[in-house]
């Protein structure tokens, strides 16, 4: 049995898929791999989510212990997020991930040019 968060599973991947259960959290991770950043730079960068899901989903990695939030006692306030020593071992699974799919997209699909998925990582 695995205990974490009040919670109990059977099964190691009922842990991971619990707390990656959307389209958004791996997305918010992907791009925090590049370095720390501010809500309106990852709101901006993360493709076609609210501010309102964006918010959301980085209270619940925060309180998954994924990322940090740090506020900056400014006018106006500043705060920012980064990856924890937890986030960041999910780099490679996440460079797989990556791989991965313009695999399938290339032997499945068609890749162009258009609104590429930027990274530093894997350059």
């Amino acid at each position: 049995m695995y205990y974490i968060n009040d919670k109990e599973y059977k099964c190691s991947v009922a842990v991971t898929l619990d707390i990656f259960n959307d389209r958004w959290k791996l997305g918010i991770i992907w791009h925090l791999l590049d370095g720390d950043m501010r809500f309106k730079d990852l709101h901006e960068t993360v493709s076609e989510i609210t501010q309102k899901t964006l918010t959301i989903k980085l209270k619940e990695l925060e309180e998954k212990n994924i990322i940090h939030r740090e506020v900056f006692a400014e006018v106006p306030p500043k705060v920012v997020y980064s990856l924890t020593d937890c986030g960041k071992k999910l780099k490679p699974v996440l460079e797989e991930m990556y791989k991965w799919g313009i695999s399938y997209v290339g032997e499945c699909g068609k890749i162009t040019d258009e609104n590429p998925c930027e990274t530093t990582l894997c350059k």
